[in-house]
């Protein structure tokens, strides 16, 4: 975890510009954003300490210290929480068994009618899904993968009509979730089977964006209805908090009547 925890240092790191801290910017910079030394001045430790978390070395910053370089780096609170979990080592059962979702849970989304909704797990494969859904999303399926969907099903990129801010966002959200559950296989295994076959996923996933969304907006192309503007929630299954329900209200003028799917 210090490797992951050092990678995720440097990264924001070359982000942050001296002018953006008030730093005076002097002569060529043959570094991107900080030098490790007007990082340490800023977040008031020593540079050679912070070298060392950069090089992955076995060290444990203090919450103090990790606080102290997540305002120095302008870190967003989802970015913070994660900088935390990885210098905490926080980790998982590197579980390999395919996920199992309650009956209970399972059924919820067919109970949403025409709104779309569906269950996912740990690394975002449908555990449940709805015909709505199923009509909407044509390509997931109940036994498919959001991201893996999103990144090599054209499909995806037409349903989606701002593809690339989802695209992005989906995978900072992934890229969380590798953080809590480090060396988790299922998760590691589909970073490097989209990392093979996606070119967006080779050029985002070393950025190390940072994201959790549980509510909003977004622009979809419904197969009947055309580009609608719908909101979604995401909802936490209290015993299995990685298990995720995922609802969509159409609009209101959308007018479908339930049992057309």
């Amino acid at each position: 975890m210090s490797a992951e925890l050092g990678a995720f240092l440097r990264s924001r790191r070359e982000r942050v510009t001296p002018a953006e801290t008030g730093l005076p910017v002097t002569g060529r910079r043959r570094t991107p954003g900080l030098r490790r030394e007007e990082l340490a001045m800023l977040a008031g430790i020593s540079a050679t300490w912070l070298t060392y978390l950069e090089q992955g070395r076995d060290v444990r910053p203090s919450g103090q210290v990790l606080d102290a370089l997540g305002r120095a780096l302008r870190l967003t609170a989802a970015e913070q929480e994660h900088l935390h979990r990885l210098a905490g080592g926080v980790t998982t059962p590197g579980e390999d068994a395919p996920e199992q979702v309650a009956p209970e849970v399972a059924g919820v989304p067919a109970l949403l009618g025409d709104n779309p909704a569906y269950v996912t797990g740990i690394c975002y494969d449908v555990l449940a899904i709805n015909e709505a859904a199923a009509e909407l999303f044509g390509g997931i399926g109940p036994d498919g993968n959001v991201v893996r969907w999103m990144f090599t099903d054209r499909a995806a990129r037409d349903v989606l009509v701002d593809w690339e801010w989802e695209a992005r966002a989906v995978l900072a959200r992934l890229r969380m979730i590798a953080g809590r559950h480090p060396g988790h296989p299922r998760v590691a295994r589909l970073v490097a089977e989209l990392s093979e076959a996606s070119p967006e996923v080779r050029e985002w996933w070393p950025q190390y964006d940072i994201q959790f969304s549980h509510a909003g907006r977004k622009r979809l192309r419904h197969p009947r209805l055309g580009v609608i503007t719908v909101s979604h929630s995401a909802f936490h299954v209290a015993e299995r908090p990685e298990q995720t329900l995922v609802v969509y209200r159409l609009p209101d003028s959308a007018g479908l009547a339930s049992g057309t799917h």
